[in-house]
């Protein structure tokens, strides 16, 4: 999984507990990354309709769902990206050798189910888990 999770994650966590709309350059300072990097998660989410956009001199980012029905499993579908995946694969479909041609597609079935039972467990955790657990107390 990549960085873009974390900074999703904490970017919502903190819209949410500040309950406004704030910058990119307020929410890198906060998650400690450079604002570019932010907006570019935040089109994502932007996309699945997880934050709203306010145009202007006050704008920015502010949450565009309830905390308590926004789940990792959501963030991780709107980044569209596996939460564990192979940068090499083994073997060659080519070789003559039953391991050699069959392990690239046993090890992305391997993949595929552990990426399925993360995203089931991320189903069971929401924005709101998250800032409870953070800061100790539930937001009113």
């Amino acid at each position: 999984m990549t960085g873009e999770f974390a900074i999703a994650v904490h970017g919502l966590v903190y819209l949410h507990h500040k309950d406004t709309v704030l910058s990119s350059e307020e929410l890198a300072a906060n998650i400690c990354t450079n604002p570019a990097r932010v907006r570019k998660v935040m089109a994502k989410l932007k996309k699945k309709n997880l934050v709203e956009t306010k145009e202007g001199i006050k704008g920015g980012y502010h949450m565009a769902a309830d905390a308590r029905d926004v789940t990792l499993r959501h963030i991780c579908d709107a980044l569209e990206d596996d939460i564990v995946k192979a940068s090499w694969k083994s073997g060659n479909f080519d070789i003559g050798c039953m391991i050699a041609s069959g392990m690239a597609g046993m090890m992305d079935s391997i993949y595929g189910e552990m990426n399925e039972r993360c995203k089931k467990y991320l189903e069971t955790i929401t924005i709101a888990d998250v800032e409870k657990k953070v800061t100790g107390c539930p937001k009113k």
